[in-house]
Parts: C-alpha cells; sequence; structure tokens
C-alpha cells in the first residue's frame, strides 16, 4: 500500500487516471487535513435516462472523495474499504451543473472512519445543497494484507 497521507489534487488525478473515478470525469480539488473537496461537470453519461444525475453518480462521486479524506485519516501504510454508505438527494442535478463534494471525518477510530459528505449543486451560478451522504470505511492494518476480506 502507497502512502497517500500527503497526497495531492495533482498525485490524485494521476492516480485517478484509467480507474472508475477517473473515468467519470471525477475532480480532485482540495485535499488537506481536515477536509477534501472535489467536483465533476455533469455530462450526458452521468444521467438516468430521465435526464438527471444518476444515483450512481451522486454516490460515486462522495464515496471518492470520503476516500482522500479517509487517506488523511489513517495510519500511514493502512488500507481501507468502504463497508456502508447512506445518501440523501435533496435537489436534482442536471445536464451542465457543477457537483462538488466536501468531505469531513467524524470519527477516526483504529477500525472504523466515518466520513460526512455534502454535495452542492452549482447551476447558473446559484450554490445549493444537493446531497448528503454518510460513509463508514474499515480500516486494513498492512499486516492484515494477506487475509481475504
Amino acid at each position: 500500500m502507497t502512502d497517500y497521507s500527503e497526497a495531492t489534487p495533482d498525485s490524485f488525478s494521476q492516480f485517478a487516471q484509467g480507474t472508475f473515478p477517473g473515468e467519470l470525469g471525477i475532480q480532485p480539488l482540495e485535499i488537506e487535513e481536515e477536509f477534501a473537496r472535489g467536483r465533476i461537470l455533469v455530462e450526458q453519461r452521468h444521467l438516468h435516462p430521465g435526464g438527471f444525475v444518476h444515483g450512481g453518480v451522486w454516490t460515486a462521486l462522495g464515496d471518492t472523495v470520503a476516500a482522500w479524506m479517509t487517506f488523511r485519516t489513517v495510519q500511514p501504510g493502512d488500507d481501507f474499504t468502504t463497508i456502508e454508505l447512506k445518501l440523501n438527494v435533496f435537489a436534482a442535478g442536471r445536464l451542465g451543473d457543477e457537483i462538488v463534494a466536501e468531505a469531513r471525518p467524524l470519527h477516526s477510530g483504529r477500525s472504523t472512519v466515518v466520513i460526512e459528505v455534502r454535495l452542492d449543486r452549482i447551476r447558473d451560478g446559484a450554490r445549493k445543497l444537493a446531497a448528503n451522504l454518510i460513509v463508514t470505511q474499515f480500516v486494513l492494518p498492512p499486516s492484515a494484507a494477506s487475509f481475504d476480506y
């Protein structure tokens, strides 16, 4: 496991190339000790057949930004995996919107980390809270790397 505790938006952009978050167009904006922020610019590929942002896109954006925050929260060398998440969407996203996710830790323990992600929709210059995601991560210490979870 590579130590991402000091990772930057540029390093995560490079790391994400060819991965699910990279293919979705998730862009890191800021990764600090207390928060991480990322975004997508809504394209046709992000919409469900009804023309609104698909629930999986909200979830993928939130879970990805939560992961960036988790890298800053766990011990260097630890890894983690999402074990539970809960998404509430309050407002629809449409083609051309910008969706910005900001993640902050709620709990940092030895075996679990809980991150809250607020997702804002920006349309025509107006910003609105559009969704909230709570993510629970299971921390995997380096000694657990050989176990099959």
